[in-house]
């Protein structure tokens, strides 16, 4: 852990003075689940074959967002984003080699800012970029590292040379996300009695696929159904908006769904240890006052568009991710259909939990979905990536995403509510011309999508 103390009392009076909020009758606890490489294929999205039983009670006992979106399809802009409450124009973080504080110097990420104001903090695992973990300062901060000597690491030579995964002779608790939820169960006991925000960071379904045996028994390639991809897809596509890679373009269909199977194994052994973290809330009985955000750093593509796998692009695989908050009061096991982006995370559990306002913040606390998931919200979200130095902004609204490729002159429009999959652009389309200008309005000036403008 790194001492800030100069940083921090720099910035004393900045967060003392900012306006709050409607107070809570007692401070509310924060766990922030973090899960790397996670898309929306769980049971409580509609995925009938992903086992993911943990994931699906926390939706139950809290709202599920089925239009959230990351700022950025990459880790460590994602989370720099996401910690920061900034978009990457501003923490201009586009890689995953450049440190968070690069150009952000003094600014307060989200833990540090519950630390000013009393909170016990901890992390264990991934929740800043993994590289990165000392550019957040926490009371506690641990990394789950597999062991030189875990078993079963050897990577298996019939698998594609870019997507390996292996099946381990493990128990859970050897498998560093096994490690990660015991450790924060533990922290979550032992600080039951004072105000916490606590980081669970699980690396798992990120590549390599790694997990106990049985996990991957409960998959087969029978049980796969690959995306059915219109032969023309790619005709209207830049290709500077695709990410393909040769060697998995060859794959056999057998190799695909063998993959997909490898994905979901890791996606139910991470579900697993989900609820080890779970179960320490119903010992110490914290749900009552113990706000829980789960979330996929980004989202993950499965051989869509005729071979697109990972993420770094910004169709709906990719920057679209789960998020699912339960908090006390709120509502129960509700679907909420309203844009929302990873930047809001930060002023939202301020709001949740009573703490002073931070008005340099990019996001809007979605506080109000929580009590009422239909009500009327953003009109538009914000996802940028960056492929060979040129910049892909995308506005994404209700029924549209539009994005620019360095410009105007290469560009993407696909209409949801009749392309859902996102098959056909329409950026040339003349009879679109006029939701153009206006999802270029929105492209240029983020404030004009908040709510109420």
């Amino acid at each position: 852990m790194r001492a800030a103390s100069t940083r921090r009392e720099a910035l004393l009076a900045a967060l003392a003075g900012g306006a709050g909020w409607a107070q809570p009758s007692r401070r509310l606890n924060v766990l922030l689940v973090a899960v790397d490489d996670l898309n929306n294929r769980l049971g409580c999205y509609g995925d009938a074959v992903v086992k993911t039983p943990n994931v699906d009670r926390l939706a139950r006992q809290g709202v599920r967002f089925d239009r959230a979106y990351c700022n950025y399809p990459l880790c460590n802009p994602s989370r720099t984003s996401l910690l920061s409450g900034l978009r990457p124009d501003k923490t201009k973080i586009l890689d995953n080699r450049t440190p968070p504080r690069t150009y952000l110097k003094d600014v307060v990420f989200l833990p540090e800012y519950f630390h000013q104001h009393g909170y016990f903090t901890a992390r264990v695992g991934k929740v800043a970029h993994g590289l990165f973990e000392d550019a957040v300062d926490w009371d506690v901060s641990e990394s789950a590292r597999r062991r030189p000597m875990d078993k079963g690491q050897k990577k298996r030579a019939d698998e594609p040379s870019n997507l390996t995964w292996t099946a381990t002779e493990n128990r859970d608790e050897d498998e560093p996300d096994g490690r990660t939820a015991r450790r924060i169960a533990q922290l979550i006991e032992q600080n039951k009695d004072r105000p916490f925000f606590v980081g669970c960071g699980f690396h798992k379904p990120h590549l390599p696929w790694v997990a106990p045996k049985k996990y991957f028994d409960m998959y087969r390639p029978e049980m796969i159904t690959l995306p059915d991809t219109p032969a023309d897809d790619l005709d209207d596509i830049p290709p500077i908006a695709l990410t393909h890679l040769e060697v998995e373009k060859q794959m056999t269909d057998l190799k695909r769904k063998q993959a997909i199977c490898a994905y979901h194994a890791a996606t139910s052994f991470m579900d697993a240890q989900l609820g080890v973290v779970l179960g320490a809330l119903d010992r110490v009985k914290l749900w009552d006052n113990t706000v829980v955000l789960l979330f996929g750093d980004h989202g993950w593509h499965l051989n869509e568009h005729q071979g697109l796998w990972r993420k770094m692009t910004v169709f709906e695989e990719s920057a679209r991710a789960p998020l699912i908050v339960c908090a006390p009061g709120k509502k129960r096991g509700d679907p909420c259909p309203r844009l929302v982006e990873f930047v809001d995370f930060y002023p939202t559990l301020l709001e949740l939990c009573g703490l002073p306002k931070k008005p340099d913040l990019d996001g809007t606390s979605f506080t109000p979905l929580l009590e009422n998931p239909q009500r009327r919200w953003k009109k538009a979200s914000y996802t940028v990536v960056q492929h060979r130095q040129t910049l892909g902004r995308s506005v994404r609204t209700e029924r549209y995403r539009y994005t620019e490729w360095g410009g105007p002159g290469v560009a993407e429009l696909y209409d949801h509510e009749y392309d859902p999959k996102e098959y056909r652009n329409l950026a040339k389309d003349p009879r679109q011309a006029d939701a153009i200008r206006e999802l270029r309005r929105l492209l240029n000036d983020p404030e004009l999508a908040k709510p109420g403008a």
